[in-house]
């Protein structure tokens, strides 16, 4: 009797996939391993060097072409999601192992949802206003605040995360205007906002919100000089990519005042380190990557993941085979 895959899951940090699918499949006719624990290096080599075929939650599994040389006994990889930004597919590509992929899920919502979350949050101080509540206090001077109507907002890309933030801003009754490398003035107003330089974007608008793709022409994006250019009571928000922002220059720079506050959702190092400064720096507000983190997205990648394990076992096509542009 030939001897069963060993599948190997990684990136469950919540202890969710199993709540949405039927595993019973997999658990019968496979060693299946599902990881919860963040793996990275010897640890992640540890963790697949049998496998047969790996599961990826998100990105959250660094494979480069030195680790993927180390798995001989690698037929199959795939990944939660329509991208994976530390994965070099071309390691396997080379060596014929096919992937596969799951649909996003309504990741595009809920990060829209987190964006106005973060922002309500800074701007209305509501960590603050929650700490005074519970140390028997009642208002003091951080609860008299300014409104956001009247305001303007800034949007960095306005791509289907950005000019969802950008409707809802219109909402509120705040003027949009947008910035991104290849902004028009026509593109702009069919969002009805107005296309201005990053420099007047950054100068002006009370609240930043970064929507662009972190590419060769928006790594590191936001330093030091631009931020010198903040209003010193404005927030800087960004639910996108952590490579957007000079993370060492932002502490700086809230430190110094310019910008006011910051709220992030994304980090350089995630889970981000226990000690890492980040946690506790003065007017940063910080959540653990929870974007696209939702029951519907959860599910999603679940199903998909249990649908295409399982073809993959009996040989079938895979719902959603991945091919790297």
């Amino acid at each position: 009797m030939a001897s069963l895959p060993n599948i190997v899951v990684l990136g469950d940090y919540e202890r969710a996939l199993r709540r949405f699918s039927n595993w019973d499949q997999l658990d019968q006719q496979s060693h299946l391993t599902i990881h919860h624990e963040p793996l990275r290096d010897e640890a992640l080599y540890e963790a697949v060097k049998d496998a047969d075929a790996i599961a990826i939650v998100r990105d959250r599994s660094p494979f480069n072409e030195a680790m993927i040389a180390r798995l001989p006994k690698l037929k199959f990889l795939m990944f939660t999601g329509e991208r994976n930004g530390t994965l070099e597919a071309a390691a396997l590509v080379s060596r014929n192992i096919p992937m596969a992929c799951t649909p996003g899920g309504p990741s595009k919502e809920t990060t829209t949802e987190l964006t106005w979350a973060l922002i309500l949050g800074a701007s209305k101080r509501l960590i603050e206003q929650n700490q005074l509540i519970s140390s028997g206090g009642w208002r003091d001077g951080l609860s008299v605040l300014p409104m956001l109507a009247g305001e303007r907002l800034g949007v960095m890309g306005l791509g289907s995360i950005g000019s969802r933030v950008a409707r809802v801003g219109a909402a509120f009754g705040m003027e949009v205007v947008t910035w991104s490398p290849r902004m028009t003035p026509e593109r702009a107003a069919a969002e009805n906002a107005k296309a201005v330089s990053l420099e007047e974007l950054l100068k002006t608008s009370k609240i930043v919100t970064m929507h662009l793709v972190a590419g060769p022409g928006t790594k590191g994006l936001i330093s030091a000089d631009q931020l010198a250019l903040m209003r010193p009571d404005s927030i800087l928000v960004n639910t996108s990519r952590s490579a957007l922002i000079n993370m060492v220059d932002l502490q700086k720079a809230l430190a110094a005042g310019r910008p006011g506050q910051a709220a992030v959702d994304v980090f350089d190092i995630e889970p981000l380190p226990e000690k890492d400064v980040l946690r506790n720096t003065p007017n940063l507000l910080v959540t653990p990557h929870l974007g696209f983190i939702a029951e519907p997205i959860f599910a999603t990648f679940s199903k998909g993941i249990t649908e295409t394990l399982e073809a993959w076992l009996h040989q079938k096509p895979v719902p959603h085979p991945f091919k790297p542009q």
